[in-house]
């Protein structure tokens, strides 16, 4: 199913405007119209266009003077002239400015559509090929393990159907990887991929990062704005803490779960959305829904296939394997000679609890690189930078740890995070760095945790 595009049509001629716009508007897509190239210059700071269909010949500035305006200014939206008054020589310099087509008037509709559908495959494919390149290396499942090969075949099983899937885990396990293999191995894969961080967005803005604005809706709202639900239109919409989700929001959400439309703030009109839509949490949804703080509506939507990741301690047999990649994938970005993990750095590795999973791994590997003199990565060098013995849980009078998982891990991860706090001398950007955690999780953590920062700087 093509992905509908917004539209902006340029041209003098009022019925010439109402009859493509009235075309586009048939064939699924979103037209604004503007009589000069002036006004077309105004529109395109303001707002985002898929595609731009110019007249040239017009009052005041050209659609060729347009064209050379936003080649100047470095607007990349792909342009297609139209003219009346068409020669070769208009042509030719149309194509050396970057004009994506140059069409003669009068329009055959079939025609018309026919390149715009064929212009906006293109720019499609660019953007993926732009997104490729930048995540090359850097978006992919690594590890053959008992557990990574389990979690590949679920992969595998649900990524076919349009089963709603939450993926499950800690912070740091891969959860946004998870979603974009489920995409990239789904009918959907040619449509896009697009995220939405539920924890990141401030509780007023987040309807409309979801569902879009109309210009004027709020204080602010300069520009019409698309949502993310329209942004991911045929494809998928992946929705990474959605148990943050303010309450009032997750009623909204339910709503387009259950009818498959969208209202932007500000807008009089539904519009129909066909999204799959992928949510991950590393909270317990369950909990949530027992204490009132996540619908049990909307849990039941989005809970039908759980996908839960195994934190990194849990992957013992992975560390060589996602070690050397991300060795790899360092060198590779800053142009460095790659170095290799000897086998007693990796007996080493397994050892530290990794409460920031495979992103911290990924920062310790990086570190260790900028750290290590010689071309073998070692224990000596893994023991100076990992507090391995330091961060054990507290074990009882007779030397066995007590207590149940839950409160060891918590212990665990508190004199982890401790001893981080310590070593980077209260620099919490810093810490958040080393664990793989956001700033903003690092202070939560903390409350969680009970570490009382303001206390821990009083000297004793």
């Amino acid at each position: 199913m093509p992905r509908k595009a917004h539209l902006l049509l340029v041209d003098d001629d009022p019925n010439t405007l109402a009859s493509l716009s009235r075309a586009f508007r048939l064939a699924g897509h979103e037209a604004t119209v503007c009589d000069n190239a002036a006004r077309a210059a105004e529109l395109l700071r303001s707002e985002s266009f898929d595609l731009i269909l110019s007249d040239v010949v017009m009052p005041g500035r050209s659609g060729l003077e347009l064209l050379e305006d936003l080649k100047k200014t470095g607007v990349k939206t792909p342009i297609i002239l139209i003219s009346g008054q068409a020669n070769i020589e208009m042509a030719v310099k149309a194509t050396k400015l970057g004009a994506l087509d140059f069409l003669e008037k009068p329009l055959s509709t079939d025609k018309l559509l026919l390149t715009v559908e064929n212009a906006l495959r293109l720019s499609r494919l660019e953007d993926e090929n732009r997104e490729l390149r930048h995540r090359l290396g850097k978006h992919e499942l690594v590890g053959s393990g008992s557990a990574m090969k389990k979690l590949v075949a679920q992969i595998e099983r649900v990524a076919a159907s349009e089963t709603r899937v939450c993926i499950l885990g800690e912070t740091g396990t891969g959860k946004e990887l998870v979603a974009r293999a489920i995409h990239e191995k789904s009918p959907r894969r040619e449509q896009p991929f697009v995220t939405l961080n539920c924890a990141a967005v401030p509780a007023e803005l987040i309807e409309s990062e979801l569902f879009g604005h109309e210009k004027g809706a709020f204080t602010g709202a300069a520009a019409k704005h698309v949502g993310k639900f329209e942004q991911a239109e045929g494809g998928t919409l992946f929705l990474d803490e959605i148990g943050d989700m303010p309450v009032a929001m997750q009623a909204k959400l339910l709503r387009v779960l259950e009818e498959g439309e969208v209202e932007r703030v500000g807008g009089d009109k539904p519009i129909k959305v066909n999204v799959r839509v992928v949510v991950a949490t590393h909270r317990n949804l369950e909990e949530l829904v027992k204490q009132n703080a996540f619908r049990r509506d909307l849990f039941h939507r989005v809970f039908v296939f759980p996908l839960t990741l195994p934190p990194l301690r849990e992957r013992p047999e992975d560390f060589a394997e996602l070690a050397a990649h991300f060795a790899g994938q360092v060198a590779a970005q800053n142009g460095w000679k790659e170095k290799i993990f000897a086998a007693d750095a990796i007996v080493e590795l397994r050892k530290y609890g990794w409460p920031g999973n495979v992103r911290e791994l990924r920062n310790v590997v990086e570190r260790l690189i900028l750290l290590s003199a010689d071309e073998n990565i070692t224990a000596a060098d893994v023991r100076l930078i990992l507090p391995t013995s330091e961060s054990a849980p507290t074990a009882s009078a007779g030397g066995a740890v007590t207590g149940t998982l839950a409160e060891r891990t918590e212990a665990f991860e508190r004199e982890v995070m401790l001893s981080e706090i310590r070593r980077h001398n209260f620099h919490m950007t810093n810490v958040a760095r080393a664990l793989g955690l956001e700033r903003s999780h690092l202070y939560k953590k903390c409350q969680q945790l009970g570490i009382d920062l303001q206390s821990l700087r009083k000297p004793e």
